[in-house]
């Protein structure tokens, strides 16, 4: 049985060890008996605040991000969770918009340690990683306290650790083919195990679907007494313009309409996710109400949201992006919105993927869109070794426009240089693309030295 020493943690490495010595999150055993156990002997911290649950395929975390900043305009207190991190694990619990310090971090370790090793010698396995973090964050939102919690799936919904929190709220972002060897090799399948965020009596706030897609859901809303509010009947998107530094929007809500709103985030896909938040927070407050959410406290809140790695631009001269792409629906989003919003001649893609994605598909998404591709790996045991990604690319690209370089600072540099030199003698300015995984993306923002 894999347990970690129940010595307290002194210093965050000391903590971030020993949830790391546990299960990865890519080891599952479908049952919440372990994560039930746990919460119980906490005190089911995560039953003294309402919770609005996410999941889907692409776009929850920078809906709940979005979530997030609009209750904090409301004045309430808020906890949120999001998987995974970019940079540092502590970003992974937040309160009232900020990542927990270290010294929070291992605090919130330290509090919930005890209980993870008397889950540990009670059950068939140990707790795993995600487990053990999905409780320190609900234990860590009941001590706040905070008015409301915006808490993101791992992966899928029925058996995810934090399906142990009830929604009032349960927001389905779109949902395609992603962690198949895990949830199934069909989007129904798939849709089945999201569905299962979506309790009795709540409210599902859902994005555009595919039919069978869309089915599913409403079979699960139908069986547990929910209402559904759909986009493009309920609430969407009227307009989305780019516009320096992101994009003005125009959003129907479930209670009237938003116009001219600044979002300083790239993509129609952005504009998507800000008005599945918008609907969010009204049935959060009360989607029966006539009463707008004020236009001014609106249009400050988007104003103000942020997402780490998606789309964003880190360094210029030449522009350097990072996008945590990680499936071909994901690319093509991106690919999309880089192609609205920019004109980068020529375009340098960075790529460093987990082993166990649709890796040719998210390739051939990006494909028309790379002048060039610079294949890497990241530091984690699943990347795929750069060697391999190379063949792949080759297939689809040809030789001549694949760079094989492992190391991942080394193959920034060439890309750059490539970006440069393509773009001297021409009007127009290079750009590279920095894609294929959060945790890639999240190396290569330190490494650039991006912002906190």
């Amino acid at each position: 049985m894999n347990q970690t020493s129940a010595r307290p943690a002194q210093t965050f490495a000391e903590a971030e060890d020993a949830l790391l010595s546990r299960w990865p999150e890519t080891k599952l055993e479908p049952s919440l008996d372990r994560i039930q156990a746990f919460t119980e002997l906490l005190g089911d911290p995560q039953r003294g605040y309402p919770v609005i649950h996410l999941t889907g395929t692409n776009g929850k975390t920078s809906t709940s991000r979005m979530i997030d900043t609009l209750l904090r305009g409301l004045d309430l207190r808020t906890g949120r969770f999001t998987s995974p991190h970019v940079e540092r694990m502590s970003e992974r619990i937040s309160i009232d918009g900020e990542p927990l310090t270290d010294e929070q971090f291992v605090d919130a370790f330290n509090d919930v340690a005890p209980y993870t090793h008397m889950v540990d010698l009670d059950q068939p396995h140990p707790l795993s990683f995600f487990e053990a973090v999905v409780g320190m964050a609900f234990a860590k939102f009941a001590e706040a306290p905070v008015d409301a919690a915006v808490i993101e799936v791992g992966m899928g919904g029925s058996w995810d650790a934090t399906n142990v929190a009830d929604g009032t709220v349960a927001v389905i972002t779109p949902i395609g083919l992603d962690h198949t060897q895990y949830l199934g090799t069909t989007v129904t399948a798939i849709a089945r195990e999201k569905a299962g965020i979506i309790k009795e009596g709540a409210t599902a706030v859902v994005a555009l679907q595919e039919p069978d897609v869309m089915a599913v859901l409403e079979e699960r809303a139908a069986e547990v007494g929910a209402t559904l509010l759909l986009e493009g009947r309920d609430f969407g998107v009227v307009s989305s313009t780019p516009a320096v530094g992101g994009q003005v929007v125009t959003l129907k809500g479930l209670r009237g309409e938003y116009d001219d709103l600044f979002l300083p985030l790239y993509g129609r896909h952005q504009a998507q996710n800000a008005v599945l938040a918008l609907a969010a927070v009204e049935a959060f407050t009360g989607a029966a109400g006539d009463e707008r959410l004020g236009d001014e406290l609106i249009r400050d809140a988007f104003a103000k949201v942020t997402s780490p790695g998606r789309l964003e631009l880190i360094r210029r001269s030449p522009t350097i992006v990072l996008d945590a792409a990680h499936n071909p629906s994901g690319a093509e989003a991106t690919a999309a919105a880089l192609d609205e919003a920019f004109s980068f001649s020529p375009l340098v893609g960075v790529v460093g993927v987990m082993g166990d994605k649709d890796v040719e598909g998210l390739l051939v998404a990006f494909e028309p869109h790379f002048e060039h591709l610079v294949v890497t790996q990241n530091s984690q045991q699943r990347s795929m070794r750069a060697e391999r990604l190379g063949e792949l690319a080759r297939e689809i690209y040809g030789e001549d426009r694949v760079s094989v370089i492992p190391d991942l600072a080394s193959a920034i540099d060439a890309a750059t240089a490539l970006a440069e030199s393509d773009s001297a003698d021409s009007l127009s300015s290079g750009a590279v693309l920095i894609t294929g995984s959060v945790v890639t993306v999240g190396e290569a923002r330190h490494l650039l030295g991006g912002p906190k």
